[in-house]
């Protein structure tokens, strides 16, 4: 027992096997896209000019998607319509993240966020994107942004600036990883323990760090393109 414990273990842990979060990304995935095209087919329905009263998913994706996620990320772009471009990657992050998260609120689901090899797909991605908006905004001049703004310290700046890029995907596929196994370990053992009532202070725990953990990455990615496609520096 004094020994580390290696993935198998973990995983024979939690009860899950080491596909499990293949399952759940494609059941959120495939959620995502029958809601989008749920969405599409009433935006084009005359009726869907005028909002419904009743809660509806369209209700809850236009609200997320334009009132929520665009007005925020115009708020960090500065622009709308650069916040309008980038609402597809980003709101799509959130959107997966955020479901796949919730997924462990449902007994017998494993959510997709709770394997470190899909936090870090996604963080990946951003990571690429940022670093191609940027040389594509600046051309070879975004390596400039690596060389700090003294030209006798570039050598040790580019180092920093480097190892800092490369922290960047870890931190994001880390920092939702362990809140989500946190969040689901904890879920379980509660249950196991009183299956009545005090389970559900946890399971709206765990609706509401679904959510912030999604809104995290989801902020903290912004602010990585916002700094790659800035001409501040």
């Amino acid at each position: 027992m004094g020994a580390a414990l290696d993935h198998a273990q973990w995983t024979e842990l939690i009860g899950v096997n080491e596909y499990d979060h293949v399952i759940g990304s494609l059941l959120v995935v495939t959620f995502l896209l029958l809601v989008s095209l749920r969405v599409r087919s009433q935006s084009t329905n005359n009726n869907s000019l005028v909002p419904s009263p009743k809660f509806s998913l369209t209700n809850l994706f236009e609200f997320l998607s334009l009132d929520f996620l665009l007005k925020l990320l115009t708020d960090i772009f500065g622009s709308e319509e650069k916040a309008k471009k980038l609402l597809p990657l980003l709101g799509g992050s959130f959107f997966f993240i955020f479901f796949s998260n919730l997924l462990g609120v449902f007994p017998g689901f494993y959510p997709a966020t709770q394997n470190l090899n899909s936090t870090l797909a996604c963080a990946s991605v951003i990571f690429f994107v940022y670093n191609y908006m940027g040389f594509k905004e600046h051309g070879l001049g975004y390596l400039k942004h690596f060389m700090g703004p003294i030209i006798y310290l570039a050598p040790l700046m580019i180092i920093i600036e480097v190892v800092s890029h490369l922290v960047r995907p870890a931190s994001l596929s880390l920092r939702l990883f362990w809140n989500m196994f946190g969040d689901h370990l904890v879920l379980q053992i509660f249950s196991n323990l009183t299956p009545y009532i005090v389970p559900a202070i946890f399971i709206g725990l765990g609706v509401f760090v679904s959510f912030l953990q999604a809104f995290i990455f989801t902020i903290l990615s912004s602010i990585y393109i916002s700094l790659s496609t800035s001409h501040d520096h």
